[in-house]
């Protein structure tokens, strides 16, 4: 029956059986085709042997058999318990059976195929390739029904403990054919029900097709076809659908060509039942009470051992973790505490606490200490609520933090809440709600259900962005096979045309090949050069002769050697690729004996044969390939490389190169650390452009790196590695990838280069085992070292990271590491200095480790580096690091996901510490998940983070799987609206990003809530579009507000942007955050803001968006584009947001503190960058920096100029805050002083943040990539300097970022540039008018005069206005300066045209500006503008900036002269100091006197009235030869200078200390006049203590007072 026939019948469903093998339409009818001609070929031949007698009767299958004229093919008994008859063996051959047996009648019940249509011409060189969208596929269940499926869903995954149906068939009966039945006998074959599963390998045959001539087919369109299909072939997962479709198999031949020959001669059996061969036909199991089936591939759903050892340990972790444990499974997410450290700041502090409950009408508040534990707290609401507390348990209440889903535990302090402390931090109120335990949302805890789900790595592939890519599916391999069977009989059975038989066999044998990663074995290669040269495979090394496969026996040789190999070779593939299928059942029978590793004395050695799958433009592009082997531990070589020799690239079946060498290193088995890892590198020489000869020899000279592959040599179960290996080439990167190379193959790119890498093999394994410590480990103290030594050691410690020690140093720490241990910091540069890590020396490791004193989890971190890959050193460390808690956990979170790459091996000791935690906490789970995902687009890393995100999705439980999902769908909806805003034209974003947003309603119809990425208890219920709003810049982030589900809390505003890498900010932040809790834990509070911001995968992520804060920027700009460079804007900016004196300085303090920490900050790590539209201001003077987009000193470039010349952005606007005016003041002082102590205890913890940074380098950012980018930490933190040589080195950065011009000048720059992005919507406001007034608030305006001018106390002039309003009676008087005049007179032109306008009195006057006569005549003008614009045009006098520059403020109702403003705050020396105080700090060490000169305050002007440029002198007397005098640099204009500079008196004797007196003299410095002394003091030393540090304050007297302490 032709296609075109059952196409009538069936209808255009009947491809979906076989279109689910990827093959398109043209590609199945070739196939077809094929099949027919070798139908039509075996009855031709039939017909010619039984011409002239008739057809003999057949006999039953079991009688009726011919003889094999070759013994079978043995295979090893299945392992998986799989029912089936016991004399069964599955023993298979590449032989197909007889169609008929099969399925007797099948003539009469064809399923139906597509019709074949005429192919158009150049049709067949473009043949369709359709493809089921990855995308499109959703999760559905194991057992649903896919398109392929005839009768039922396929058997691509087999559920953990499901067994196959019982009616396992017989074995195959000879391939005689049977008599037909009548079509009563054969009743069609009903659909199976969808549970069932269906064994693809099964067929169900039909009867003739027509046949078609050679000439329409062609090998290398079915090749390329299936080429295409196992690239790109989707999960079976992703194909399924809800209906089964017909479909119809391969016809097969009604005759019984001759078998192929066995791999392996055994004496034929006498029964042929065991024999089994390949199909292609996907038929139900149901079908096998009309026919008969067998088996070639196994099915197993996860024959990867590593992997299967790894869900095994998943179910012994999960079943520590019962869900019926409420200490490991709330359900709810716990609000994070504080470390121990922290408590301090928060002790002893009053805490106002407001309670609210459903169960009482009005809050109730309450005054705690915030030494009060939560249940405490609980049992004073429930005192007056409850009448009655007999039976009232405290435990049975929560409380609950308002508009956030997060819970108090009652064990725990309010000090010690992180929510509490950010509460008074920026004094918000603490709001918490009252709820009993019995009714709070558990809806995220584990079930009993999720206990009894076995682990499985095949848990929610949606969430994984990069799903396992597939191997090639059985169904196309069991088509491949089947063909080249067929190519084979056809060969056996040729007597003409010999070459094309030849041509066609070789043909199906590169299909298969091509296949199963276009790999082309030394077997296959072999076998092939026995037969004669085609087309497809011109070589040298073939067959001349081709007379002498006339012979039958030749070429029933070559084809059992082609089958032997081609079998060799799937099984190859199916154990290097772990497909989920696999050729025989593994032999389980008896382990092979064991050898110590530490016993083998033989050298390393193994064969490379050759590089598969080269590019073609390889071949045209380079010359001289080869291999660079070598040997590794932790990063470090362990001998020479080993080089092959050079070849070219060789055309066989395909493009390879061949070196078949024998590779050996010069190291003995017994000397191999555990954890050694081999790398190849493949290196080829780029071939000379044409030239002379001078260039084409330079050219050769060079050769570049193409690929390379790493793989340890001991497997996970410590094994050494053995027999033949397919390894998958990385591409070599310029920069490389950090200091991690994975050690998987890359078979995750589908063209990579393969390398074939064969490893002797031997009768047992050869094992490494852990030994035991040593006994003896010597311990010093270090006192002992001789006073040389001790200097030695202290310099190489003083490094505090290994990644900078010399080979002398690790020569110096390992000789003397006994005298270290009493310094645990230094644990991981005395273990990077081990020199072996072989079997003979863990012993004294080991006993050193056991020995050394318990590291603490900040310092166990440093063990975690690449350079330790040692399990038993790693296993240790996290041990130590298991005090964490889960809160300082997530501080580090980033670090350990990063360092997973460092394992060696899918299980190690640090996943089983991640996955404990995520167990226990929601919070913990939630944020690794993510952090796990984001890394999934690591392509050297991405199938470990496959797997480890899979084992978390698997121990969290199904509820917590749901969160995910639901989050990741949002966040797939708010990148593509992101992106649509982003492509669209700025004026009409606004309404694409409203309209885009639509759909977010649509996910929360479906979904009542959702928790967002950036924060586990932010739980949202709707989205407010019509709040939602972009930024204007290059990536356009939005700005969105969503519902809070709590009604008790505010709404929520995040950013989302898309298009900017967070990993960068995620990781500044964190430090940020780190360094800000080492200051608190050391009682240093810098009132640094902290906001969150989360990656959520490559190129997109969430902030936390901070509430009354604008950036310097729109700040500076409210004076004008020019505002940058004035003084004055951030001061009345604070000013106008906080009236009250009291309310001023708090946010002055505010600001000192958290500038101060800023300044630090983002000094040691390098923030570049810095325009005022990355640095924000909060009302209560907070200030903090975002977008990190450059760090680690890659500063921004404008053209050859860096555009950051200062070391960190401190302006004069700050100082001007700080200062209280625009000269220095005492308050001064305290910045620079909380500046150098900040980073001094930053400094303390260098190894810390080495550590931490070093764990990133290879986590992707590009400006971490490499130890340059680690050394500017460590360079800006100056490890090996005293704290009085880094407070000196800071405060002269202090002074050059003040002084520097290029910032400000950075700032105007940026603000003409961001000029473009203003809107017109945008009115002016006014910089000194905290909110906006209106004449319907204020009541309109009826008459303004300036009366009278006051001084101020800078010495310049406020102008009173009286302000009569209508139907007020009271009159209102303001005072405003001339500077605010003319700011409303700019700020008018910008909103109505100058004719409008009255005209602004000249700023520009001759003589003094500050003048009482020119303070009068301004009056005058003023007076005249401001009646002229009271009695212009409506909408100018009655306009918003008129009426808000005339509303009172709060400094118009204080006495005049009497103003809080900054700019008239008078600094006065300290009282009974007329001539100042000068602070000291003086020390004596190893016969040196060192003096620093901190501070000086409270100096007087000079006569004529100007400030000093002061400067300081010393003498140590007595010093009769005048050549003790030391002096500091001048400070210019002012009278509390800023000094910190160290001077020293050297060859200072112990005993003439008492006897000595420092004479400190204080001058003015002067350019034409001499100096003016300004003050002096004696100090005697008798109060000095050598070894401390003496630092106080000491009075100033007149020149020849008894001024001295």
């Amino acid at each position: 029956m032709s296609a075109a026939q059952t196409q009538k019948e069936g209808g255009e469903p009947g491809w979906g059986c076989l279109e689910s093998l990827g093959l398109s339409q043209r590609e199945l009818v070739l196939a077809e085709a094929l099949q027919m001609e070798y139908d039509a070929l075996s009855r031709l031949k039939q017909d010619k042997n039984e011409s002239g007698s008739s057809p003999a009767e057949p006999g039953p299958p079991c009688q009726t058999r011919l003889k094999p004229q070759n013994p079978f093919i043995e295979r090893t008994p299945p392992t998986q318990n799989l029912p089936a008859p016991p004399e069964e063996n599955l023993l298979m051959d590449l032989s197909g059976p007889d169609s008929s047996q099969n399925q007797p009648g099948g003539s009469q019940f064809p399923l139906p195929l597509p019709p074949r249509p005429a192919p158009p011409q150049g049709f067949i060189k473009e043949s369709p390739y359709i493809l089921d969208s990855p995308e499109g596929g959703k999760l559905r269940d194991l057992c649903g029904s896919g398109p392929g499926d005839p009768f039922g869903p396929s058997l691509a995954f087999i559920s953990k403990g499901s067994a196959l149906p019982d009616d396992v068939p017989p074995a195959v009966p000879p391939r005689h054919p049977l008599p037909p039945p009548s079509a009563s006998e054969v009743p069609l074959l009903p659909p199976r029900p969808s549970s069932a599963p269906r064994d693809v390998n099964l067929f169900q045959p039909d009867v003739d097709q027509l046949k078609v001539t050679s000439a329409e087919l062609n090998y290398d369109i079915i090749n390329d076809s299936l080429s295409r299909l196992n690239e790109g072939r989707p999960p079976p997962l992703a194909r399924r659908t809800s209906r089964d479709q017909p479909g119809k198999p391969v016809a097969r031949s009604k005759t019984l060509p001759p078998q192929v020959p066995p791999r392996t001669y055994i004496p034929a059996a006498k029964s042929n039942k065991n024999q089994r061969r390949v199909s292609a036909d996907p038929v139900s199991l149901g079908s096998r009470t009309n026919g008969f089936g067998y088996e070639l591939f196994q099915v197993s759903e996860e024959r990867d051992e590593e992997v299967a050892a790894f869900c095994h340990m998943l179910d012994v972790l999960r079943s520590a973790y019962p869900s019926s444990d409420p200490s490991k499974n709330p359900g709810f997410v716990w609000s994070p505490s504080v470390g121990h450290d922290e408590l301090h700041q928060a002790l002893g502090v009053a805490v106002k606490v407001t309670v609210v409950s459903e169960d009482f009408r009005d809050p109730l508040t309450f005054t705690c200490d915030g030494s009060s534990t939560v249940d405490l707290l609980i049992y004073q609401t429930l005192c007056y609520t409850q009448d009655h507390l007999d039976h009232l348990d405290v435990d049975d209440y929560l409380l609950k933090v308002c508009g956030h889903e997060e819970f108090l535990s009652n064990s725990q302090t309010l000090a010690g809440l992180e929510f509490v402390q950010q509460c008074l931090k920026f004094d918000w109120d603490i709001r918490l709600f009252l709820t009993k335990r019995s009714t709070v949302n558990t809806q995220l805890a584990r079930t009993r259900e999720d206990d009894d789900t076995p682990s499985s790595m095949n848990h929610c592939i949606l969430l994984q962005e990069r799903p396992i890519k597939q191997t090639v599916t059985r169904e196309a391999l069991t088509l491949l096979l089947d063909t080249f069977h067929n190519e084979a009989e056809s060969f056996l059975l040729s007597e003409a045309e010999l070459l094309l038989h030849v041509e066609r066999l070789v043909q199906s044998a590169k299909a298969l090949c091509s296949s199963l990663a276009s790999v082309e074995t030394p077997d296959v290669t072999a076998a092939l050069n026995q037969l004669p040269a085609c087309p497809c495979r011109l070589q040298p090394k073939v067959l001349k002769d081709a007379s002498v496969l006339s012979l039958r026996e030749n070429r029933e040789s070559v084809v059992e050697k082609l089958t032997a190999a081609i079998l060799d070779l799937v099984e190859l593939y199916c154990s290097t690729f772990n497909a989920n299928f696999h050729t025989s059942p593994q032999s389980q029978s008896g382990t092979a004996p064991v050898q110590e590793a530490g016993l083998v004395t033989n050298v390393l050695s193994f064969n490379v044969y050759a590089a598969h799958r080269v590019p073609i433009t390889w071949a045209t592009s380079y010359e001289g390939f080869f291999l660079s082997c070598s040997l590794t531990h932790g990063g470090v070589e362990l001998c020479a490389p080993q080089h092959t020799s050079k070849q070219a690239v060789s055309k066989y079946l395909f493009h390879l190169v061949v070196w078949d060498q024998r590779v050996c290193f010069p190291v003995q088995i017994n000397q191999l650390p555990r954890e050694s890892q081999l790398t190849v590198t493949l290196y080829a020489s780029p071939l000379p452009p044409p030239g002379g000869a001078d260039d084409r020899s330079k050219q050769r000279r060079s050769v570049e790196a193409l690929g390379w592959v790493t793989m340890p040599l001991f497997n996970f179960r410590h094994v050494l590695t053995c027999g033949r290996k397919l390894l998958g080439l990385w591409p070599s990167t310029p920069g490389g990838s950090g200091n991690a190379r994975t050690s998987l193959p890359n078979f995750s790119q589908p063209d990579s280069v393969i390398l074939q890498v064969d490893f002797p093999t031997s009768s047992f394994e050869v094992f490494f085992s852990t030994p035991a410590p040593a006994d003896f480990c010597p311990q010093y103290d270090f006192s002992r070292l001789d006073t040389i030594g001790q200097i030695q050691l202290r310099d190489v410690l003083q490094k505090k990271a290994f990644f900078w020690l010399t080979t002398e140093d690790k020569r110096l720490l390992w000789e003397k590491k006994a005298f270290c241990q009493s310094e645990s910091a230094a644990l991981p540069l005395v273990l990077a200095s081990a020199p072996c890590w072989q079997w003979s020396c863990l012993p004294e490791i080991y006993a050193l480790l056991r020995q050394w004193a318990c590291l603490g989890y900040l310092d166990a971190l440093g063990l975690l580096h690449a350079l330790f890959p040692d399990q038993e050193l790693r296993r240790t460390a996290v041990q130590w690091m298991d005090s964490i808690s889960d809160p300082e956990l997530l501080d580090f979170l980033p670090q350990l996901v990063q360092a997973l790459k460092y394992e060696c091996y899918l299980d190690s000791s640090l996943v089983r510490f991640l996955l404990r935690r995520a167990i226990g906490d929601i919070r913990i789970a939630h944020y690794l998940f993510w952090l796990l995902k984001d890394n999934l687009q690591d392509s050297q890393f991405s199938a470990r983070y496959q797997h480890l995100l899979a084992a978390l999705l698997c121990c969290v439980g199904r509820a917590l799987r749901d969160e995910f999902d639901r989050q990741c769908w949002l966040v797939s909806i708010l990148t593509k609206v992101a992106q649509k805003v982003r492509d669209a034209p700025p004026s009409s974003r606004q309404g694409v990003l409203r309209e885009s947003l639509e759909e977010m309603k649509q996910f929360f119809s479906v979904n009542s809530s959702c928790r967002l990425p950036l924060n586990p208890a932010l739980l949202v219920s709707a989205i407010n579009i019509q709040s939602c709003s972009f930024f204007n810049s290059n990536a356009v982030p939005l700005k969105l507000s969503f519902q809070n589900l709590d009604p008790r809390g505010d709404n929520i505003s995040v950013i989302f942007k898309s298009g900017d890498d967070l990993r960068q900010d995620m990781l500044t932040l964190q430090m940020i955050r780190i360094m800000n809790k080492i200051w608190i834990q050391e009682g240093l509070d810098m009132r640094m803001v902290i906001f969150k911001c989360f990656s959520t995968g490559r190129g997109r992520g969430m902030v936390e968006m901070i509430p009354h804060a604008d950036t310097l920027r729109k700040i500076q700009v409210e004076h004008g584009v020019t505002g940058s460079f004035k003084d004055r804007t951030l001061a009345d900016w604070l000013q106008k947001h906080n009236p009250t004196d009291e309310q001023y300085d708090k946010a002055v303090e505010n600001f000192i503190y958290s500038c101060a920490g800023c300044c630090v900050a983002t000094y040691i790590l390098g923030i570049c960058d810095r325009h005022n539209d990355n640095i924000m201001l909060k009302t209560s003077g907070h200030m903090f920096h975002i977008d990190f987009g450059k760090f680690l000193g890659h500063a921004q470039m404008f053209g050859n100029i860096k555009r950051d010349r200062a070391p960190f952005v401190f302006t004069s606007d700050m100082a001007y805050v700080i200062n209280g005016g625009d000269k220095p003041s005492s308050r001064f002082h305290e910045f620079v002083d909380l500046c150098c102590e900040a980073y001094n205890l930053i400094r303390k913890h260098t190894h810390l943040f080495l550590n931490l940074l070093g764990l990133m380098l290879s986590c992707g950012i590009p400006e971490l990539s490499d130890l340059d980018d680690l050394k500017y930490v460590y360079d800006a933190l100056r490890p090996h300097e005293s704290e009085a040589d880094a407070t000196m080195y800071f405060t002269r950065l202090i002074e050059s970022s003040l002084g520097s011009v290029a910032t400000k000048l950075n700032f105007f720059i940026h603000n003409l540039a961001q000029m473009k992005f203003a809107s017109s919507e945008d009115r002016p406001s006014l910089s000194f008018a905290p909110r906006v007034h209106t004449a319907r608030s204020d009541g309109v305006i009826k008459n303004l005069y300036v009366c009278k001018h006051l001084r101020t106390a800078n010495k310049g002039y406020v102008f009173v206005v009286k302000v009569e309003r209508e139907g007020q009676q009271e009159v209102t008087l303001v005072q405003r300066t001339f500077e605010e005049f003319q700011e409303l007179h700019s700020k008018l032109r910008l909103v109505f045209p100058s004719s409008k306008l009255p005209s602004f009195p000249s700023r520009f006057v001759i003589g003094r500006s500050r003048s009482e006569a020119t303070a009068d005549r301004r009056k005058d003008e003023l007076n005249g503008y401001v009646w002229h614009l009271i009695h212009a045009a409506p909408e100018v006098a009655q306009c918003d900036l008129v009426y808000t520059f005339f509303h009172p403020l709060s400094r118009d109702e204080r006495t005049a002269g009497h103003s809080s403003k900054p700019a008239e705050v008078s600094w006065s020396p300290a009282a009974g100091t007329e001539l100042g105080e000068v602070k000291l700090s003086i020390s004596y060490k190893n016969n040196k006197l060192l003096i620093m000169v901190i501070h000086i305050r409270g100096l007087q002007p000079l006569q004529d009235g100007t400030d000093p440029d002061p400067y300081v002198k010393l003498y140590l007397l007595p010093d009769p030869q005048k050549t003790s005098k030391r002096k500091t640099k001048a400070a210019r204009r002012t009278c509390n200078p800023t000094y910190n500079e160290m001077l020293v008196y050297d060859r200072i004797p112990r005993g003439d200390l008492d006897q000595r007196v420092i004479h400190l003299r204080v001058l003015s410095d002067g350019a034409f006049w001499e100096n003016t002394l300004l003050g002096e003091t004696f100090i005697p030393l008798t109060r000095l203590v050598p070894g401390q540090h003496w630092v106080d304050w000491h009075q100033l007297g007149r020149a020849g007072s008894e001024s001295a302490h």
